[in-house]
């Protein structure tokens, strides 16, 4: 497979209020968010030349810096406007953008209150997070070795790059062995989500999904939910035992890449796509793209 390297390529990144070329965007090697993940970031997607729930995504960011104590030296609206003049400059009216903060080489140790906060903002075309012969079908999942964290011990509702750590290790052991991706279960042993997605499950016609009380309410699970709850369906938002899943017909996962994919399998429990995922992945590509009013 033909890789184009991300720090090899044409356009611009939006870094600290400015365009620079994207080859020349780079941080030093002793940058405090490389040592101590001390970076927050967003993951949007652009359609149509709309970026779907821009300033949700952006007062996440500030409230993921906020949780991690520190403050981006910009306003939402700026925040919001350089997104969109990113896609622009680059020439993209369809894309994922990406949005992050860190701290930089000012310090480096564990304490580094006077470092700079830098601000940086990329874009580039994406056309789905998974394949879509993956998606027709339902992808399939395994089970991740790690767990998802107790509040009390990392910040869980902060979309922060060192959370992610289990998240990459997850997801490669998992393509390692054949599977698209893998489903996490959280401090407790109940089902939490995969390396990069919420997950919904169907029984009966009534939709059920994990509480987020350990992970990332995401923005596309919460407009699935209104979007489910528009079209006349039970959504449970509970605890949801591993076990359970035997007595589920239909699984899929949301987010801004993975959008509303079909989920065939997780470990030993199998699904099939059936109307009610399909209909909410096709509701939701009319919601990002204008086509459908959200309740």
């Amino acid at each position: 497979m033909s890789i184009v390297p991300f720090d090899d390529r044409d356009g611009w990144i939006w870094l600290d209020g400015q365009f620079v070329p994207w080859r020349e965007a780079t941080v030093h090697v002793l940058t405090h968010g490389l040592h101590y993940a001390s970076a927050v970031f967003e993951g949007e997607r652009m359609y149509g030349g709309v970026i779907y729930e821009l300033t949700a995504h952006t007062e996440r960011l500030f409230k993921s810096a906020e949780i991690l104590d520190f403050q981006i030296p910009f306003t939402v609206a700026q925040i919001d406007q350089a997104c969109k003049d990113t896609c622009a400059k680059n020439g993209l009216t369809d894309a994922y953008v990406r949005p992050i903060a860190w701290r930089g080489s000012e310090m480096i140790g564990v304490s580094a209150q006077m470092t700079k906060i830098h601000v940086a903002i990329a874009c580039w075309e994406w056309p789905s997070y998974f394949k879509p012969e993956e998606k027709a079908k339902g992808i399939r999942m395994c089970w991740a070795k790690y767990k998802r964290p107790s509040p009390e011990t990392e910040p869980v509702h902060a979309k922060a790059s060192g959370l992610y750590m289990i998240c990459t290790i997850s997801k490669h052991a998992a393509e390692k062995d054949g599977y698209t991706d893998a489903m996490m279960l959280d401090y407790r042993g109940y089902v939490a989500e995969s390396t990069g997605s919420n997950v919904f499950f169907i029984k009966d016609g009534v939709i059920h999904t994990p509480v987020a009380d350990c992970f990332l309410n995401g923005i596309t699970r919460q407009s699935v939910i209104k979007l489910a709850q528009a079209k006349g369906f039970e959504v449970i938002e509970r605890h949801i035992r591993p076990e359970e899943l035997s007595e589920f017909s239909e699984c899929f996962v949301t987010g801004s890449a993975a959008e509303v994919t079909p989920v065939a399998e997780i470990g030993e429990y199998r699904f099939t796509p059936g109307n009610i995922s399909l209909s909410l992945a096709d509701d939701y590509s009319k919601l990002v793209r204008r086509e459908l009013v959200e309740a």
